[in-house]
């Protein structure tokens, strides 16, 4: 119904079909595209940016959706019979009525009747009988609405919750103004009126993701910080290249390099180590707990415990493994792993290593260089009781050993990737400090875009 600021002034026209018309097809244009964004966006519901984004794209429609039927009416003018309802709509269709103070009598379109759920051959509510149908927590912010209207001459723009005598709770938005007469006192009070429910729920839902999407954000954030601070933790903190044995003539120098990926959320699993053992042997192993996040560093930070503990009781590297593999078998969290670790033993500079699903360690000799022959292994946790072999080799002063974990070279599988390192051999031969042949390596494929973080360990015979 049109607004009326006094009783004398003459209704204001509908506009031209033509201008409309035009909006018309540019709202149902661009419904089509926001459509077209939110069936991309159609995910498995697990991700909360996800159903955020989502959220989002409904609450669009909704609104458009909205928009077009407005406009639709504002062309068309009102109907002479409310339309069917639609399951799943707005119940967008506004609805008008107008409530007269010196007769006590209302006016009310059909839509009104069909947004309230009351029987169009009855008669309009007045509007002491309209707070009926409202719950009764929001009857005093209606009351406010209609006494600052007659009495202060405000306008009306607020909302409420109605109960149709179906038992359906809907909000309905109300705006509406005083109709005032040639003396200037009210004479009536016209208002249109919409229901809204559908609209705050796609807001709810909007609200309820966003809120779901910064508490995800903030628990990412958390479990990557925990996550870093343990790997921090754990794995050895070594400035510049580390000689072994700490007292007396040292036997290797070792360097190793954590490369994370390239998201920098992905903290994995991969760890690299060297220790000193009591009879003067040297551990040395890397691995990859498959996964990323706090319980997989968590679960790394097990295994390397471990293997330390393990090789200072002097376990060696095969049943060291099958000590792992049964580690794993019994965790709460069932998880894969691969593995290599040797057994140093300066006396006669023979490296004794096994391995469980890993990459073998490359042999770096007189500028050339080799994959060891690996002895038989499967990946820890693959299957209980798994035996590992062990293999050794003799070596010279002047030796590089490179140890890493798979995703040192992105992009490639094992085969490729130490092909790739073993083509490094001139450049890694030539090294002064095996801090230099770590260095090389990172130049060469740290700055590459890499899926998933890796370990580097390159140790040379010193003595």
């Amino acid at each position: 119904m049109p607004s009326h600021l006094s009783a004398d002034r003459p209704a204001a026209q509908p506009p031209g079909r033509g201008p409309v018309d035009a909006l018309i097809t540019q709202t149902r244009r661009l419904k089509g595209e926001v459509d077209a964004v939110r069936r991309d966006t159609q995910g498995d519901g697990t991700d909360p940016r996800d159903r955020w984004q989502r959220a989002l794209c409904e609450l669009a429609l909704h609104q458009l959706n909205d928009l077009d039927e407005h406009l639709a009416q504002l062309r068309d003018g009102p109907p002479p019979a409310p339309p069917a309802p639609r399951d799943g709509s707005l119940l967008s269709r506004v609805g008008s009525a107008e409530w007269h103070l010196l007769t006590d009598q209302a006016d009310w379109s059909a839509e009104l009747y069909d947004i309230l759920g009351r029987d169009p051959h009855s008669a309009p509510l007045t509007l002491d009988e309209l707070p009926s149908l409202v719950l009764a927590e929001d009857r005093p912010k209606l009351t406010t609405m209609v006494t600052d209207c007659l009495v202060d001459a405000r306008r009306i723009d607020g909302e409420f919750r109605i109960v149709r005598p179906d038992g359906a709770v809907r909000t309905v938005h109300m705006m509406g103004e005083p109709v005032l007469g040639t003396d200037g006192g009210t004479i009536s009070m016209w208002a249109v009126l919409r229901d809204v429910s559908e609209l705050r729920r796609s807001q709810r839902v909007v609200s309820e993701t966003r809120d779901s999407l910064r508490r995800h954000r903030q628990d990412t954030q958390t479990e990557h910080r925990i996550a870093v601070e343990l790997q921090e933790a754990v794995l050895p903190t070594w400035h510049g290249s580390l000689r072994l044995p700490h007292q007396g003539p040292p036997h290797l120098e070792l360097a190793a390099r954590y490369l994370p990926a390239a998201s920098g959320a992905l903290i994995g699993g991969d760890w690299y180590d060297a220790l000193e053992l009591p009879d003067g042997d040297t551990l040395l192993s890397v691995g990859d707990l498959t996964g990323h996040g706090v319980a997989v560093t968590s679960g790394m930070a097990m295994l390397l415990g471990a293997v330390r503990g393990m090789a200072m009781a002097g376990t060696e590297p095969g049943a060291l493994l099958g000590g792992l593999n049964q580690l794993l078998d019994t965790t709460v969290q069932p998880a894969l792993g691969s593995a290599v670790c040797c057994r140093y033993r300066p006396g006669t500079r023979t490296l004794v290593w096994a391995q469980a699903g890993h990459p073998a360690p490359l042999l770096f000799r007189d500028g050339t260089g080799r994959r060891l022959g690996a002895p038989p292994g499967v990946l820890l946790g693959a299957t209980s009781g798994a035996e590992y072999g062990q293999a050794e080799v003799t070596l010279d002063v002047g030796d590089l050993l490179l140890l890493h974990t798979d995703g040192l070279v992105p992009g490639h599988g094992a085969a490729t990737a130490a092909d790739r390192l073993l083509d490094l051999a001139p450049r890694l031969s030539a090294a002064p400090t095996a801090q230099d042949c770590v260095a090389t390596v990172v130049t060469e494929f740290g700055a590459t875009e890499r899926e998933d973080d890796a370990c580097v360990l390159a140790v040379r015979v010193t003595g």
